[in-house]
């Protein structure tokens, strides 16, 4: 099985259900619904933890887990830290259930886990930024891969930060820049 490949070959981004967006002028509030195979501690060391944020989006140079901490995170598909690394604090916190980060940049970024069962896990990703529509359509795109990757780590295979490049996020952006 190749790294982005899921069990039956296909793509893993094809697997995520493309993200909604509502925008009110300027400020933009893009949301997703993962459906997802494995328990919500799974999840949430992903999600929430500096051990499981680079397997999927960003090393967590600062990392305070609670209400108020600070956080720092640092993309790893470029090489200029200073364009890449963007801090905030943790602005909600109740683990297991709720991460929340708000960050430059990127605004509030809320991850919400509700158990499905023993095994699964239903993730709600709500992300409220601010700037143009172009920006929007960037994170609407850099979210929709980035949530590719995580499915990839929670199947055991982190995202290999060195292989990244623009192809898969141009597509999709190129999807998303299409719908109505």
């Amino acid at each position: 099985m190749t790294e982005g490949r899921d069990f039956a070959g296909r793509d893993s981004t094809d697997v995520i259900e493309p993200g909604t967006s509502r925008s009110d002028g300027n400020t933009h509030t893009l949301h997703w619904v993962l459906r997802l195979p494995h328990p919500v501690a799974r999840v949430w060391a992903a999600v929430a933890t500096p051990e499981g944020l680079p397997g999927w989006l960003a090393a967590a140079d600062v990392f305070e887990p609670r209400l108020g901490g600070a956080v720092t995170l640092r993309w790893l598909n470029t090489g200029d830290p200073a364009v890449a690394t963007h801090a905030g604090h943790i602005t909600a916190w109740d683990p297991d259930v709720v991460a929340e980060y708000t960050i430059d940049l990127h605004g509030r970024c809320r991850f919400h886990l509700e158990h499905v069962g023993d095994t699964g896990t239903t993730l709600r990703f709500t992300n409220e930024l601010t700037g143009d529509d172009s920006f929007r359509l960037d994170c609407l795109a850099g979210w929709h891969d980035h949530f590719g990757f995580l499915v990839d780590a929670l199947a055991g295979r982190p995202k290999d930060w060195s292989t990244w490049n623009l192809d898969r996020w141009r597509a999709l952006r190129a999807e998303y820049a299409a719908r109505p």
